[in-house]
């Protein structure tokens, strides 16, 4: 398992690594971490090593750069498969290792290039980007795509041996029984002291999070807000939402996380560059009804009018918030949907996709000829 992010920085790749790793635990099988070297970075995870690499840091995110230890590192464990999580420096030159020893490689794109491009308006500088990041996959085995709208992308850019793998969501911590938890009810007592029905944004504060958008529902009557995270744009986010009833949580792990989903009503997300959306995942878990972008990974996972809405622009989402504010059936009709529509997706039954993937890739590299003692 190769990763440019890892433990203690927590992000969507961080965040899948980590169960990829305990379903592999949990399966029997043996594993290995290679990660940039950060401060307090663990030693070990599910029982497995944990290795690092020198890295450099750009804008707050260590990149870990090529290094020889990388390859001699892979030569030793002798893989069958190698995970290459969201690849760019370090996961390339794994990649280009693995080939040398013959060992399949399953890189995971997380990363919305034309997003990136679009928000850094870099212009004709965009097919540069998008030729670094073919450069990186092309020599994997297979590339995995976690949306239908990604895998597009990736099609259109002339990606080839393409898959599609989602990501899974904890069934057991995220759950609407939270509701009734203390540490819930203290949170809901917190966040709506009046009875006002909590809309949230939960997840990181980025320019490309788009969470200042939530300044379109000032107005909006018996409505408080909630937003849980912080990040870079963190003082243009409350600039923009100065004349709102809004409540800021910072950033929750755990249990506190799970009980802050359980507080809310509605779940707004407002970022419009997702190849996945993960807290949209975890929203329907928690039973509540999701507001999000008609783009990128959360066509695949709200179903407009039965679970939640999706919208093209401000105008719609202010409608769509305030229509669920104002009725509290609907609220839980599309809550109560919402938690059905993810009852498949734990991270068991996700993983064990991911390992027909790693299965399917070891049959498109020939095994190397073993040589007789």
């Amino acid at each position: 398992m190769v990763s440019e992010s890892f433990l203690p920085t927590v992000n969507g790749v961080t965040t899948s690594v980590c169960r990829v790793l305990e379903q592999l635990a949990a399966a029997g099988h043996k594993a290995m971490v290679i990660s940039p070297a950060t401060p307090k970075v663990p030693t070990e995870y599910a029982g497995f090593p944990v290795h690092t690499v020198p890295a450099m840091a750009y804008r707050q995110f260590p990149v870990g750069l090529p290094n020889p230890q990388v390859a001699r590192l892979l030569a030793d464990f002798r893989p069958d498969v190698l995970h290459a999580a969201s690849p760019f420096l370090l996961g390339a030159q794994a990649i280009a290792a693995a080939n040398r020893l013959g060992v399949a490689s399953v890189a995971i794109y997380q990363t919305d290039v034309a997003g990136f491009a679009r928000r850094n308006r870099l212009g004709l500088a965009q097919g540069a980007v998008w030729r670094l990041l073919k450069w990186v996959h092309e020599g994997a085995t297979l590339t995995l795509a976690p949306s239908t709208s990604s895998l597009a992308d990736l099609e259109a850019a002339g990606f080839e041996r393409l898959g599609r793998w989602g990501r899974g969501v904890d069934l057991e911590r995220y759950h609407p029984n939270n509701r009734g938890s203390a540490l819930a009810r203290r949170y809901r007592e917190f966040l709506s002291p009046g009875g006002e029905v909590v809309v949230g944004y939960i997840g990181r504060i980025a320019p490309e999070k788009q969470v200042e958008r939530l300044r379109c529902l000032r107005g909006i009557p018996g409505m408080r807000l909630a937003v849980v995270g912080d990040g870079p744009a963190m003082p243009a986010v409350q600039r923009a939402l100065r004349p709102l009833p809004v409540t800021y949580l910072g950033r929750l792990a755990g249990d506190e996380l799970a009980a802050a989903y359980a507080a809310l009503d509605v779940f707004v997300h407002t970022g419009e560059e997702e190849t996945f959306g993960q807290t949209v995942q975890e929203a329907h878990a928690s039973g509540l009804p999701v507001v999000a972008p008609a783009a990128g990974g959360p066509l695949d996972l709200v179903e407009y009018g039965a679970d939640g809405f999706l919208f093209r622009d401000d105008h719609e989402l202010r409608n769509q918030v305030r229509a669920l504010v104002g009725d509290g059936a609907l609220r839980g009709r599309l809550g109560e949907a919402g938690r059905r529509a993810v009852l498949g997706r734990s991270w068991a039954d996700i993983c064990g996709e991911l390992f027909a993937h790693y299965e399917a890739a070891r049959a498109q590299v020939p095994r190397p000829a073993q040589v007789p003692a």
